[in-house]
């Protein structure tokens, strides 16, 4: 696993919703290095990437109301825990839940193990709100999938709230969340 400067060289064996990314992002003039690695659907699973990365990849949850009338994406640091009550309380919605692998490919075309920011390309309607916890917009740069969780991308977090998201239409919700890791 390696750094690289941009989009890859070759696009051979690269799925179109990925390619889409790239050429999105260097259209917007926004810089990114890449890296590409196994399969990575997990927090657990993107240490590694992490580390070649220099940035921890924050975690991407797709969430639903309960009469999945409601869609939100939200962006967290992967140390944190997801309560519920506590999110729902400031968005204000009732009985969150994860939205199904059905929808994440309906509304965002990614599949599950590959939710991020970076699939509001493909949400043309705004169906999905985006919630990040206010810890990831302290950092200067935000990790996440090009739409494919065999590669990630590091990206200035202020092109991602700004540049990327103007471009695709959609806003984002801050949120706070506790820091409800184990203490060592």
């Amino acid at each position: 696993m390696e750094l690289q400067n941009g989009r890859p060289a070759s696009l051979e064996g690269r799925e179109e919703k990925e390619i889409k990314v790239y050429d999105l992002l260097d259209r917007l003039g926004i810089e990114y290095l890449r890296t590409d690695h196994e399969a990575a659907g997990t927090i657990a699973d993107c240490l590694e990437v992490d580390q070649v990365l220099g940035i921890t990849i924050c975690k991407n949850l797709f969430l639903c109301n309960r009469q999945k009338t409601e869609f939100y994406l939200l962006m967290m640091p992967g140390h944190k825990s997801l309560r519920t009550k506590e999110l729902s309380a400031q968005i204000p919605t009732s009985r969150l839940s994860f939205a199904s692998g059905e929808d994440m490919v309906k509304y965002l075309n990614v599949l599950p193990g590959s939710a991020t920011v970076m699939g509001l390309m493909n949400d043309t309607e705004n169906h999905v709100q985006l919630l990040v916890d206010e810890e990831i917009l302290k950092d200067e740069y935000v990790g996440c999938h090009p739409c494919v969780n065999t590669s990630s991308v590091k990206i200035c977090t202020e092109d991602v709230f700004g540049k990327f998201l103007d471009a695709v239409h959609h806003d984002y919700i801050t949120v706070t969340l506790s820091d409800n890791s184990p203490q060592s």
